[in-house]
This record gives structure tokens, C-alpha cells and sequence, in this order.
């Protein structure tokens, strides 16, 4: 599935950048003694797990329904994703807003800052690779829509976390940059506290967000607009099918399920019936391969 691969690369993009950038975060925390970078060194092995757990969910959405699961697993990846952005609040943000107010209270000043603001820049660049790599796949898949028409009408949870994932860092590594130089200006170390705890802040905010967005799919939201609609307006398009009295889709992580009730054109057995239901439900999944499932009811009235 082309939209599958997209979330595959933008997450192996941002398991490399922030790999290469953990180690050299955590290196330049204890050289510099800096809070703020400490505390992007913990978002940055922090965003490893989590790309880890995203992996793990497109692995498990892929199983086969059995009986306990007759509809499948696709809706594993909307879980891990919300367990990232769990983790995203927990581990990196009340963990960075903590270690800002140790700082605070130890006024501890920054060793080493050039090292921190060498390693800074690097991870910067870094972060916009993967922020990049990130973009390009969902370009792919997004068509005319804005970036934030995407974010609100997408259901490729994983995708959303990575992207959120990248923005968080993005700017999360400017207040780390930001502390740091009033920290060497002004010789005053709690700037770097201040910028730790800016970070935690930053990272609670995202993290709320995501965990909003992923719960409406974890309860079971319906595809996207533009997909119902094409859905619909085939099936009205169709020679066998009078009239649609009801259409009812599920986002099911990569798969989804679709129910109708329809008026069919009056036909000359029940056998002729079954055979046209079957051609458009046939083709119908050959229009929308990520339809898995589909329930007809032909009916004469709502």
C-alpha cells in the first residue's frame, strides 16, 4: 500500500536522525553540565522508543482477522501511536519541565557551551532532514490538500506522530539554542533551566494534541471525507443501484470496512440480485483497495 510505505520511511527517516542525534545530545549534556541539553538528549532516546512502538504497530495491523478479531488488527497502530504520545508527555515532557526546575534551584552554570551549541546546530540539521523526509512522503499521499487539512482529515496515525514528532524537535532544539546563548551572554544559568522547562512545555502541548487526534480513531472514526465521498458517488454511478439510503465507513488502520443500504434496480430473480451485489462490491474493492469489508443490505425503503 503506497500510503503504508510513506509511514515506513518517514519513520525509518526519523529513527536515524534522532539516533545519531541522541548520542551526540547525551555526549554534549555531560561535558556542558546544560539542563536544556540533557533534556533534548531524553526527548531525542525518548523519539527512538517511539518510532520503535510505531513499527511495532504497523507490523501488528498487518495480522490476518481471526474469530477473536474478525475485523483484524489495523487498529493496533492507532494504539501504540497513542502509547507514543503518552510517552512523549510522560518521558519528555514533565521529565524536561523536572530537570528545569532542578536547574532552577541548583543554578548551576553551563560548562563547555560552545560544545553544546556545535552539537545543537548538528542535531538542528539533522532533525530538518528528517522533518524533510517526513514532508516528501506525505506530499505523495495528500494531493491538493494543505499540511493542515491533511493533519485534521488524516487517519494514518503514525504519520501525524512523526510529523509531530519532528516539528516538536525542531523547536524544542531552538529554546535549547535560545537558553543556552543568554546563558553564555548574560552568565546567568537560569536561562538554561528556563529553556529546559520551555521544552517540556512544548513537547505536553504536541503530545495533547496528538492524543486528541489518535482517541477519535481508537473509538472508531469513519474515513475521510473525500473517501466517503468517492465511495458514495460510485455506487450511485453504478447500473445496479437505484438509489443509496445509507453509507457507513470505519478507518481500520490501513484496511476499512464499508456498509450500504441500497434501493437495487428491479431485476428478474433473487439469484440476479445476489450476482449484481456481488459485481459491486467486486469492483467497488477493485476502485478502493483498502477496502476490506463490505456488508450490502439492498432494502426499499430507509
Amino acid at each position: 500500500m503506497p500510503h503504508q510505505d510513506a509511514s515506513v520511511k518517514s519513520i525509518t527517516f526519523a529513527l536515524l536522525a534522532n539516533l545519531g542525534i541522541a548520542v551526540a545530545k547525551t555526549t554534549a549534556a555531560v561535558l556542558t553540565g546544560s539542563g536544556a541539553m540533557l533534556a533534548e538528549s531524553i526527548h531525542s532516546f525518548a523519539d527512538c522508543g517511539n518510532q520503535g512502538l510505531l513499527f511495532l504497530g504497523l507490523r501488528s495491523a498487518k495480522r490476518n482477522p481471526d474469530v477473536e478479531h474478525p475485523l483484524g488488527y489495523g487498529k493496533e497502530i492507532y494504539f501504540w501511536s497513542f502509547i507514543v504520545a503518552l510517552m512523549l508527555f510522560s518521558m519528555g515532557g514533565l521529565f524536561s519541565v523536572y530537570e528545569g526546575f532542578h536547574k532552577l534551584n541548583s543554578l548551576e552554570g553551563v560548562k563547555n557551551p560552545f560544545i553544546a551549541l556545535v552539537v545543537l546546530l548538528l542535531s538542528f540539521i539533522l532533525e530538518a532532514f528528517s522533518l524533510y523526509g517526513c514532508l516528501v512522503q506525505i506530499n505523495t499521499i495528500k494531493h491538493q490538500a494543505t499540511l493542515w487539512t491533511w493533519i485534521k482529515n488524516s487517519r494514518q496515525s503514525e504519520l501525524i506522530v512523526v510529523l509531530g514528532e519532528d516539528l516538536a524537535a525542531l523547536l524544542g532544539l531552538t529554546f535549547a539554542l535560545g537558553a543556552i546563548v543568554l546563558s553564555i551572554v548574560t552568565e546567568n544559568p537560569v536561562y538554561d533551566a528556563m529553556g529546559s522547562m520551555g521544552i517540556g512545555v512544548l513537547l505536553i502541548i504536541v503530545s495533547i494534541f496528538l492524543a486528541v487526534k489518535i482517541k477519535s480513531l481508537l473509538i472508531g472514526q469513519s474515513a475521510d471525507d473525500t473517501v466517503r465521498t468517492e465511495i458514495k458517488e460510485f455506487l450511485e454511478a453504478r447500473p445496479e443501484i437505484e438509489s443509496i439510503f445509507n453509507l457507513i465507513t470505519l478507518q481500520l488502520g490501513p484496511h476499512m470496512m464499508v456498509a450500504v443500504k441500497a434501493k437495487m434496480k428491479p431485476v428478474e430473480s433473487p439469484e440476479q440480485l445476489i450476482e449484481n451485489i456481488n459485481h459491486c462490491e467486486s469492483d467497488l474493492k477493485k476502485e478502493n483497495p483498502a477496502i476490506r469489508w463490505i456488508f450490502f443490505e439492498p432494502d426499499n425503503r430507509e
